[in-house]
């Protein structure tokens, strides 16, 4: 695909000379470039999911403290 860009022109003239001296074409070391980013971009998002610790202590809540109504939390958090 053509498609045209505004970049850089001293970005552009240290790539030509990276691709000469590689005896690649500037077209390939910008693709490349791109897809390296496109890579590492795609691992940051797939991250392994984060084990969240979780309290194997006793205890618990207060007998009267209902956890399922908001009122009976909010009384007794204001109570702390």
């Amino acid at each position: 695909m053509k498609t045209t860009l505004n970049l850089d022109d001293r970005l552009i003239a240290e790539a030509k000379v990276v691709a000469a001296k590689e005896r690649s074409t500037l077209t390939r070391l910008i693709e490349e470039g791109l897809a390296l980013r496109l890579r590492r971009n795609e691992a940051r998002t797939r991250r392994a999911p984060v084990e969240l610790p979780v309290y194997q202590g006793t205890g618990g809540l207060h007998p009267d403290i209902d956890p399922t109504s908001n009122k009976s939390l909010f009384d007794a958090a204001d109570h702390a």
